[in-house]
């Protein structure tokens, strides 16, 4: 079996991710794209019409990515162990991926096409979402109640997984979002039902 070698476009998103991990901070640009990828610029606009198409490349791959393993996650297996597993899948995505994790936090997208954000606070709408739905099926499934509401409850743990994973951007992807957390999650796990 031989390596598929990945087409320019995956080229250039892989590249994208590369320079957002290696470059906190900074700015990207797309005559530094085109040197990291090794192609002129007009090269990268004949498979992305502007930058802002890009980073939706990246957005849609963090989209594939987690939605499709949530998808298997909610298939079986007990609330509480599917809201840790939906926890945990986000916090090893991003410490996997500390590149893309720019464009989750927004640092990434300063100055971008608000189209970007907006895509962005979809996802996390989505993911939210998911937790609720996953917290209200544990009534009827299980005959469990959150202590909160569904929704109360879902976004708090959205606020805590985020803020793990703005912490690690911040550190400058030193703090690893799975640090220290089995312990944590020990913590909040009594707290999700009466």
């Amino acid at each position: 079996m031989t390596d598929k070698k990945p087409s320019r476009k995956e080229q250039i998103l892989q590249s994208l991710a590369h320079m957002l991990e290696a470059e906190p901070g900074g700015r990207i640009t797309t005559a530094g794209l085109a040197r990291e990828v090794g192609v002129s610029e007009a090269a990268l606009y004949r498979h992305f019409p502007s930058k802002a198409k890009m980073f939706e490349g990246l957005i849609s791959f963090i989209e594939e990515a987690i939605f499709s393993r949530i998808n298997r996650i909610t298939e079986d297996g007990s609330a509480a162990s599917q809201v840790e597993q939906i926890l945990a899948l986000m916090l090893a995505f991003t410490e996997r991926n500390p590149g893309i994790t720019r464009l989750l936090t927004g640092d990434a997208l300063t100055g971008e096409n608000e189209r970007l954000h907006q895509r962005i606070q979809q996802f996390y709408d989505r993911v939210e979402t998911q937790l609720k739905q996953v917290l209200r099926d544990a009534e009827f499934k299980e005959g469990l109640r959150t202590q909160a509401t569904p929704t109360i409850t879902a976004n708090l743990l959205l606020a805590v997984v985020e803020g793990r994973i703005a912490q690690f951007v911040r550190s400058g992807f030193k703090q690893k979002p799975s640090q220290d957390w089995p312990a944590q999650w020990e913590l909040l796990a009594p707290t999700l039902f009466r």
